[in-house]
């Protein structure tokens, strides 16, 4: 079904298409220039010639390396969710707060009504697919975790903040699709890590893609999926993308006892230390996949946080995945 949802969107994609998750490793120009923005050193304006430079390398790169569905590398961006706290009236941005590893971000508070200002991610979105004649896709944050990684100060629980926000990121999608994307990515990973609140999450999502033409992908990491798989499959969504080779594939043990019924962005290569498997590793890691789930529905990325990598490693990261993929495909 979701192979003829593409075709109807004009997409003709191969079997097991490759992507990724969303977030490259930034540049040390930009780096550079992010830093000196902070410090009043250069314009906005400086720095968004920077981050377009970024954007663009990132695009040339994945077109060298044979990627399928490209993403923007999120090169505009630094935290997922106060990125979007950031655009958004209602929010306030507070303290310094430990995402993961020694990277902080300061953790959004709202403080008002939640709006929609307009085209957030629209216009960087244009530029990437503007660069190529493969697909980008569009890369959102969902309601579920920005109110997960946000305090909240203004609605009166939980629920009432996720809807609020589920309701004004939905005009974002809109937005998104007008412009021409046909693939947007929603994530969120922190629903797996309150199994109590998965119905919340499930609500919240179908308020943003109800009713949408578009191929929708949602990423989740963390937590312990087993709480929440199958009911998980519930989010009305056509692409799960997780985390899988950092985990040892244990999630492969969880669809044999309850088939998995959607596409499957499946991370065939570990992110999370320096090593670039050999080929042979990562075709086994996608065998194994295959032995579960159907070809038509395997799409091929890597592990989320390729953004912790440098450039170098992230580059042949994708450039084995990308091999193991066509070897398999052929």
């Amino acid at each position: 079904m979701s192979r003829e949802k593409l075709q109807q969107l004009g997409l003709e994609l191969p079997v097991l298409p490759t992507t990724s998750v969303g977030s490259f490793p930034k540049p040390d120009y930009l780096m550079k220039a992010r830093s000196e923005y902070a410090k009043g050193k250069i314009s906005r304006q400086e720095l968004e010639e920077a981050e377009r430079r970024a954007t663009e390398f990132w695009i040339r790169r994945q077109e060298e390396l044979g990627v399928d569905i490209l993403v923007d590398g999120e090169m505009y961006r630094g935290d997922m969710v106060a990125y979007f706290a950031e655009h958004m009236p209602g929010f306030e941005s507070g303290g310094l707060v430990r995402s993961y590893g020694n990277r902080y971000y300061h953790k959004p508070i709202i403080v008002g009504e939640v709006k929609w200002p307009g085209p957030i991610t629209v216009e960087w979105w244009k530029f990437a697919q503007g660069l190529t004649q493969r697909p980008v896709k569009g890369m959102l944050t969902g309601a579920y975790t920005v109110m997960d990684w946000s305090f909240n100060e203004a609605y009166p629980d939980r629920r009432a903040a996720c809807l609020a926000l589920a309701r004004e990121i939905r005009k974002e999608v809109e937005a998104l699709i007008q412009a021409g994307a046909k693939i947007i990515q929603i994530d969120e990973p922190a629903i797996s890590v309150r199994p109590e609140e998965l119905p919340l999450a499930i609500e919240a999502m179908h308020l943003t893609t109800d009713g949408l033409p578009a191929y929708f992908v949602t990423h989740i990491c963390y937590g312990a999926f087993e709480q929440i798989y199958p009911d998980m499959l519930q989010l009305p969504v056509d692409n799960f993308d997780l985390e899988m080779s950092n985990s040892g594939l244990d999630m492969l043990a969880l669809f044999r006892q309850h088939p998995y019924n959607k596409d499957l962005s499946f991370g065939a290569v570990d992110v999370h230390n320096h090593q670039v498997e050999a080929q042979p590793v990562v075709e086994e890691r996608l065998r194994q996949a295959l032995e579960v789930l159907p070809k038509e529905n395997l799409w091929v990325d890597p592990d989320c946080g390729l953004k912790t990598r440098s450039v170098e490693e992230a580059t042949e990261k994708i450039r084995v995945l990308v091999a193991a993929a066509r070897a398999l495909r052929n």
